[in-house]
């Protein structure tokens, strides 16, 4: 707690603390380590509250031509309903600065709204609450490393479930099955474009919508949409997580890259490209692997 900060802030020397791996606790506790002096390995306190603010994060990606989905942050019902008004329905409504999707709900139309704001602002703790328009498309989660220079992008994962579900509670299958290679390649600018952007220094989790197309596209299996390179669709970045993700430890182990291992070595100074790494996707491997919620029955 703050109380804690303050009177360890008397020592002449801190201990650098990591606030990458512990979820989004950690990252809450990020602004107030930093009002204290304490030092943060990794990704810095500003970079931390750039990517969780919402209007800080708004003007980010406007800064650097990155396209999100419309919307705007309220602290009431009324700017609520004037921001559905303007983005049109349904919109997602979600608290920021918070665990696990808590508080999140696609709603339809005003009474839905109002409803759910109200369940939201308990959430929130205080936070604005985010309303944007949502977009029914095809979820991409990414998990990156960046050590400033080199961006290492260790497999792309898309969700079985429509954009909405969130990434914990959905069905994620590397390596994609039915992204073309062009929303790949948009996907990778993007993921490399905003690490760098934001000083990312450690790992990053970025969560993508594509949107167009049909819904049920196989291209494996020339059916739906097999025309893949035809495709009018456009990429949306959701939102962007300066930290650890719950897929990490999943795409480690598909991949064989010990992305906790290089994100600590890049947070004491070591360069990814003196371990072999050079920046962007690396190649899939000859497998396919699907990760699945698990959920606890005794709560």
């Amino acid at each position: 707690d703050n109380e804690s900060n303050g009177k360890n802030n008397k020592n002449a020397s801190l201990t650098p603390v990591v606030v990458q791996f512990g979820g989004q606790t950690a990252i809450n506790l990020s602004q107030s380590l930093n009002e204290v002096n304490v030092p943060i390995l990794g990704s810095s306190a500003e970079s931390i509250d750039v990517a969780s603010d919402r209007h800080l994060f708004e003007d980010f990606l406007s800064d650097i031509g990155i396209p999100n989905p419309p919307g705007s942050s309220v602290s009431n019902v009324d700017d609520a309903l004037r921001v559905a008004s303007d983005v049109g329905y349904p919109v997602l409504v979600r608290p920021s600065y918070v665990l696990g999707g808590r508080g999140m709900e696609i709603v339809q139309n005003d009474n839905e709204l109002t409803k759910f704001l109200n369940s939201a602002i308990e959430v929130a703790s205080g936070r604005d609450i985010l309303i944007d328009k949502y977009f029914e498309g095809r979820e991409v989660e990414v998990d990156a490393i960046c050590d400033g220079e080199t961006v290492v992008i260790p497999g792309i994962m898309e969700h079985v479930e429509r954009a909405g579900v969130h990434s914990g509670d959905s069905l994620a299958i590397y390596p994609t099955q039915t992204l073309s290679d062009a929303e790949i390649k948009t996907i990778v600018e993007y993921t490399e474009k905003i690490a760098l952007a934001l000083n990312t220094n450690g790992l990053i989790n970025i969560q993508f919508v594509v949107l167009g197309g049909h819904p049920y596209r196989s291209f494996k299996d020339n059916g739906l949409d097999s025309e893949s390179q035809n495709l009018d669709t456009k990429v949306y970045v959701l939102e962007v997580n300066p930290r650890s993700s719950r897929t990490v430890p999943f795409i480690s182990k598909a991949t064989g890259i010990p992305l906790v291992k290089m994100a600590i070595k890049s947070m004491l100074g070591h360069k990814l490209k003196n371990h072999g790494f050079v920046s962007g996707l690396v190649k899939n491997q000859k497998l396919v692997a699907v990760k699945a919620p698990v959920f606890s029955m005794s709560k």
